[in-house]
């Protein structure tokens, strides 16, 4: 079956809408029409409450009373929720902590509740959509969450379902990492970088892989999920569990074993649950209060960081390496300056520029808002 035509109002409607407040002239040129021809076609869109003219009508935005959409970062620790206007702006956001050992069930309970907590202080307008990064691939037509290695028992979880029935509204679901490469590229310091890659480092470690101003998911949604790579070729046999290779290695978690074994353990005692077993905060406040032994943990996991970076280098041959998550906030000097020189040693050719992100842990919720927000615009101009 041929594809139905865009007719002008819905492509008119989804170039304002894309590019945020414009003036009429710039979208004239880009249109390739003449500006009063252009204003005659954007009046039943403004009349219909979707477009406004502003500064004496020679510009032209999306109505901020359209509607708004959330935003929401699972990871493995906390839930991050975010309300954000049409042009993306964020009106309201709280983080929650989860207990993942709770189970799928509990934390789906979570999330529909931390949503409509929101929702419910938004005021004027109405939710349009949702977007969700979780630490998984996905199966995106059907809202599968395959497989969250770091949350017990997410293992074909549709959760995108849920949500849908939920709120009766579209619902974007995406890998973690790759949410924070959309959210970097849209927000941050990958703005007009067509190749690069996001490397998130939290309670575990994945990419975001863009190839030629996209994001590239490979054959299976599993592109990037760099927790798998195996940096140590002698140990080639051993069975590495849910925790993957590099990830064993370079991690929140991997961290947090590490300086169990080296330093004291943290002031409230032992944990209470796994994400505070896998918290590496303690050795953080351990290296910059000048410890030794913290310091020779985190050189250790820079380092190997930087061998799997050096690896995705010598593959991709990227413009540009975004450095992001949680674990890029403990030590940020001092992580960029081992990352670099070990990357710079072993790709010295080819080596691209490594950067941390503008966006810190917020670049996965970017990425989930400027999904929420794109999907939001295809069900408003299919209505057209």
């Amino acid at each position: 079956m041929a594809a139905k035509t865009e007719t002008p109002r819905q492509r008119l409607f989804r170039e304002v809408a894309e590019r945020g407040d414009i003036s009429i002239s710039a979208l004239a040129y880009a249109l390739g029409v003449k500006p009063p021809s252009l204003v005659k076609n954007l009046r039943p869109l403004v009349k219909k409450g979707l477009l406004v003219f502003g500064q004496g009508r020679t510009r032209v935005g999306v109505n901020p009373g359209l509607g708004y959409v959330i935003g929401i970062d699972l990871g493995s620790s906390h839930l991050h929720f975010a309300l954000a206007d049409f042009q993306g702006e964020i009106l309201q956001d709280a983080v929650v902590k989860i207990r993942p050992e709770d189970g799928p069930r509990e934390l789906i309970a979570q999330i529909k509740q931390g949503a409509r907590n929101l929702a419910d202080k938004a005021g004027h307008g109405r939710l349009q959509a949702v977007g969700i990064g979780v630490p998984s691939a996905v199966d995106r037509e059907q809202g599968i969450v395959a497989w969250a290695n770091n949350l017990p028992g997410w293992k074909d979880i549709r959760l995108g379902r849920e949500l849908g029935k939920e709120f009766r509204v579209p619902v974007f679901m995406e890998n973690d990492a790759n949410m924070a490469a959309l959210g970097e590229h849209w927000r941050g310091v990958a703005q007009g970088v067509d190749s690069f890659v996001f490397i998130a480092l939290g309670t575990g470690i994945g990419s975001g892989v863009f190839v030629d101003g996209k994001l590239y998911r490979g054959r299976s949604g599993w592109a990037g999920e760099v927790f798998r790579m195996n940096i140590e070729w002698q140990r080639w046999q051993e069975d590495f569990g849910d925790s993957g290779h590099l990830e064993s290695c370079v991690s929140g978690m991997a961290i947090a074993a590490e300086g169990r074994k080296l330093l004291s353990t943290p002031e409230q005692g032992e944990p209470s649950g796994l994400a505070q077993e896998r918290d590496a905060y303690f050795v953080f406040r351990s290296f910059h209060q000048g410890s030794l032994e913290a310091r020779r943990v985190l050189e250790k996991t820079f380092t190997l960081l930087g061998v799997g970076i050096a690896n995705v280098v010598a593959v991709l041959d990227p413009e540009l390496i975004v450095l992001g998550g949680g674990i890029a906030k403990g030590a940020p000097e001092f992580m960029l300056v081992t990352v670099e020189k070990v990357v710079h040693t072993l790709q010295r050719e080819i080596a691209p520029p490594i950067k941390l992100s503008a966006l810190e842990d917020k670049a996965q919720t970017y990425g989930a808002i400027n999904s929420a927000l794109s999907v939001a615009r295809e069900a408003i101009a299919r209505r057209l």
